[in-house]
């Protein structure tokens, strides 16, 4: 069974960058209905395999209306997982110590790599996602993906870190239609610490 990634802190944390309605509605509506959809399919195919796993293999599903339910609601629910764990009240700043120094050397900057995550997520047409992702390597990439896609449903071998959700819904009750607002505003909630924590992970195992 999948598990929705409960928030360690309250839905008005995160004030006044993502405010309370928008985190309410955004985790325990549509984070929780991905979840929920998602458990019901793997229940009724009789899956048992972990996230990753599952959304790097989807090609390998035959039935065409499984596959796209397991995308969509796989998606959402790894995709939010990884938002919500992510972001908190103690975030913002700039990453430190050795992940910091690999930002620059894969970016040139923490700003050059600020500019370039930033016109993904505010060029990405329609709803979607900008992507900082990790392979066993080590090495970084920034991608961009529509709807609830992710980097692991890509053969590249690169497991998302860090996910600026641009669905309307992340930000349009603040926001508005300014959704480059919302994404200046993403970075004062960023924790820096989870996101290395995921990339020594991805480094570290076969998930890529």
């Amino acid at each position: 069974m999948y598990t929705q990634y409960k928030l360690p802190y309250s839905y008005d944390a995160l004030d006044p960058h993502i405010d309370a309605l928008t985190m309410e509605t955004h985790y325990s509506k549509h984070h929780a209905t991905y979840t929920k959809n998602l458990n019901d399919a793997v229940a009724k195919a009789g899956m048992d395999k972990n996230i990753e796993n599952l959304l790097s293999s989807l090609w390998d599903i035959k039935d065409n209306s499984l596959r796209q339910t397991l995308r969509n609601n796989g998606g959402g629910f790894f995709n939010h997982n990884l938002y919500f764990s992510t972001i908190s009240p103690n975030g913002g700043g700039e990453p430190a110590g050795a992940f910091a120094n690999l930002i620059h050397d894969e970016f040139g900057s923490f700003s050059a790599f600020q500019e370039k995550l930033s016109s993904l997520a505010v060029g990405q047409f329609g709803s979607g996602w900008a992507w900082l992702s990790a392979n066993s390597d080590g090495r970084l990439r920034l991608s961009s993906s529509p709807n609830q896609d992710n980097p692991l449903m890509e053969d590249w071998g690169y497991v998302p870190i860090l996910g600026i959700d641009v669905w309307e819904h992340a930000y349009y009750l603040k926001y508005k239609n300014v959704r480059a607002d919302y994404v200046k505003a993403f970075y004062n909630v960023i924790d820096w610490k989870a996101v290395a924590d995921n990339y020594e992970r991805v480094k570290d195992s076969n998930l890529a």
